[in-house]
């Protein structure tokens, strides 16, 4: 925690290997929020996005998780996901949804208002009222906006009057057929809710004038270097005992673009919080089981839950394609000995240092309903049940069969290593072939990579997310594999408008139908791993990976 009058400055911070130079950058608020400067202690979040730059602040883009991560500061949705994976209000107050799962009635807050900014009226944040979320909803999925998240609603909406106005405090959405997930979807960010008089204002350079409703408003980005946002002196939230929220007074996020680096920095107390670790640090600070080594336990803290991911590699399934002509995936038995020749465990505790679950249990991920940690279905490490399938696929001991090559990109060689490894010891062969991940994604969008490493993170809290991915009706994304199986489909349909503990039993048998075929092979269920400083309370996340920074407290 930095004090007094660092509020209203940024730290741009360059850095040369390990080595870096620390200077300050004034920077007075530029717009929107103008918080109480009387006091002496001001409090600053410090944090660091790795990826070394931020496309947007605007929801309409929100496609990686630091996008995400900002507009939760800056937006506000109607629902939001809560640490359970539970739907809770936000800018709604509370919903109904009619009998047939298509019409979903959605009463607003009434005490809620957009941060001020120049383009309103006496620069005075106005009220916001339910047209905002018909405008918001509208501008996601028009083609001239381009964003990245129309497929929300794309699909499933009705051809007409899909967002309505009713009144100021009443919206209306309505689908072109049920869709139980889409309560969850209106959690993500791209859904969060935008002043059309703001957008319209800086077009397309709104990217970088952010306005919303949220905790914090935008104060000044440098991009790549700096961005700082304020506390919202006029947000809506309070805490259990009726005190307003955000309790920081800002929040203060640098694009250092090494892992190393930003790990460093912590440990220097330059950062107050730090989502992952580098490779570099895994064996110095975490044992094999995942705690923290004796030397470091005081220093911070280390929270780790679920994080609903699936990282696996994938088959092309579709034997029609011309590049599947005598490859050995396409044998549904060489997938099943592929997944059985694989040691997860191992994967997990000396890859991972047990951050993770060896995905023996199908593709949807620990975490979620829907997922059965005592599923019969799935694959253990059974080295003699692969050899036993080679042979039944007529390739005893893996004579005459061809080499299988491994597309991977080239930061994720070290797993993928192992699991070839583990394939020659069976007797199939394996090569590896590095590649940039934005090619390998275009191939395998096109169906162009045979046998890839790839990983699916849960857009919202159902596990419909994760078994689109086997839907033969879907392309690719999310179709990636190009599984067909009509009595998965059929089952995936139905499930759409089912109630939740029918459609969870559902989706454990559609998990098992599809892995059955072995159209992936899952390595592990991912876990989050946050590190915060001893003197930070009150941060919290789901298992989308979405941080909540609003009740983060400094102890003095």
């Amino acid at each position: 925690m930095i004090q007094g009058s660092y509020l209203y400055s940024c730290t741009m911070i360059t850095f040369s290997n390990f080595g870096f130079l620390l200077f300050i950058l004034p920077v007075f608020c530029l717009q929107g929020c103008k918080p109480d400067t009387t006091g002496k202690d001001k409090t600053v979040f410090h944090l660091n996005y790795s990826s070394g730059s931020l496309e947007a602040i605007d929801p309409a883009f929100a496609k990686d998780l630091y996008q995400i991560w900002t507009c939760h500061m800056v937006y506000n949705t109607l629902v939001e996901t809560d640490e359970q994976l539970h739907i809770t209000p936000s800018l709604a107050r509370s919903w109904e949804i009619s009998a047939d799962g298509r019409t979903y009635l959605f009463h607003l807050r009434t005490d809620v208002f957009f941060h001020d900014n120049a383009a309103f009226p006496g620069g005075k944040g106005r009220k916001f009222v339910a047209r905002d979320v018909a405008y918001s909803f509208s501008r996601l999925i028009a083609p001239a906006t381009a964003g990245s998240g129309a497929w929300i609603f794309n699909s499933h909406i009705a051809d007409t009057n899909a967002f309505v106005a009713i009144n100021d405090s009443t919206f209306q959405l309505t689908l072109n057929q049920p869709f139980s997930p889409m309560l969850g979807s209106l959690s993500m960010a791209y859904c969060n809710i935008v002043p059309e008089e703001i957008v319209r204002k800086w077009g397309k350079d709104y990217r970088s004038h952010p306005c919303g409703t949220g905790p914090f408003c935008f104060s000044y980005w440098d991009e790549g270097n700096s961005l700082c946002l304020l506390k919202n002196p006029r947000y809506w939230e309070h805490d259990n005992t009726g005190v307003q929220l955000p309790y920081i007074d800002a929040v203060q996020i640098s694009f250092v673009d090494s892992k190393a680096t930003e790990f460093l920095l912590f440990l220097q107390n330059k950062l107050d919080f730090v989502n992952g670790i580098d490779g570099s640090f895994k064996d110095l600070i975490l044992t094999k089981e995942g705690t923290v080594k004796p030397d470091f336990k005081n220093k911070f803290r280390l929270g780790k839950n679920t994080y609903l991911n699936t990282e696996y590699i994938g088959f092309l399934t579709d034997t029609a394609n011309a590049m599947m002509k005598g490859e050995p995936t396409g044998n549904v038995l060489i997938r099943q000995a592929i997944n059985y020749a694989v040691n997860r465990k191992k994967i997990v505790t000396y890859y991972k240092n047990g951050m993770g679950i060896p995905a023996t249990h199908g593709f949807i991920p620990a975490g979620i309903p829907g997922y059965d940690s005592t599923a019969a279905y799935g694959y253990d490490y059974n080295p003699d049940k692969a050899r036993a399938l080679l042979a039944r696929a007529g390739y005893p001991g893996g004579k005459g069969l061809k080499p299988i090559k491994i597309l991977v990109p080239d930061n994720q060689v070290d797993i993928v290593n192992y699991v070839a490894s583990e394939l020659q010891d069976v007797g199939i062969p394996a090569i590896i072939e590095t590649i940039q991940p934005n090619i390998l994604k275009q191939q395998m969008s096109r169906s162009q990579a045979i046998f890839f490493r790839a990983d699916w993170l849960a857009d919202y809290p159902d596990a419909e997310t994760f078994l689109v991915v086997f839907n033969s009706r879907q392309p690719a994304p999310p179709n990636y594999t190009r599984f067909q199986n009509d009595t998965f489909d059929s089952w995936y349909s139905r499930s759409l408008n089912m109630r939740d503990t029918a459609r969870w039993a559902l989706y454990r048998k559609m998990d098992s139908l599809a892995i059955s075929y072995a159209p992936v092979l899952p390595l592990f269920y991912d876990m989050r791993m946050h590190f915060t400083q001893n003197n930070i309370s009150g941060f919290r996340s789901n298992a989308m990976n979405v941080i909540d920074i609003k009740q983060v407290q400094f102890k003095k």
